[in-house]
C-alpha cells in the first residue's frame, strides 16, 4: 500500500465516527426514533458508498487486515468521548463484553469456514 492510499483509508475510517458523531443525535433529537432510522439509513449508506462502493473507494482493503465499520465507529466514537472528557470508566465493561464476543465469535466461525 502506498502512503496515499494509506492516508485515505485512514480518512475514510475517520469518516464513519466522525459523521456519527456529528449527525447522528441531532437526527434523533429533531425526529425522535424516525430520526435514528433514517440516520442508519443515511449516515451509515451515505460513507459506506464513499468507503467502499464507489469506483476509486477510500479505504484501501489489502487482505492483510479487515476491519468492520461497526468497529471503526464504535472505537471512533469512544476514542472522541475520551477526549472531550466524557465519562469512558463506565463503558470499559461494554468494551470487554465486546473483545470477548468477537474473539469468541471469530474463533467459532474458525472452526467451520
Amino acid at each position: 500500500m502506498t502512503i496515499s492510499l494509506g492516508i485515505a483509508t485512514v480518512l475514510g475510517g475517520f469518516l464513519f465516527p466522525f459523521a456519527v458523531r456529528m449527525i447522528w443525535g441531532k437526527m434523533v433529537d429533531q425526529w425522535g426514533a424516525i430520526g435514528g432510522w433514517m440516520a442508519a439509513a443515511f449516515v451509515v449508506g451515505t460513507v459506506w458508498c464513499i468507503n467502499h462502493g464507489i469506483s476509486t473507494p477510500m479505504i484501501t482493503q489489502s487482505g492483510t487486515a479487515w476491519v468492520d465499520m461497526g468497529l471503526a465507529a464504535g472505537v471512533g466514537v469512544w476514542v472522541a468521548s475520551a477526549l472531550t472528557g466524557g465519562n469512558v470508566k463506565k463503558s470499559y465493561r461494554n468494551v470487554l463484553a465486546a473483545v470477548s464476543g468477537g474473539i469468541l465469535g471469530g474463533f467459532l466461525l474458525s472452526l467451520f469456514l
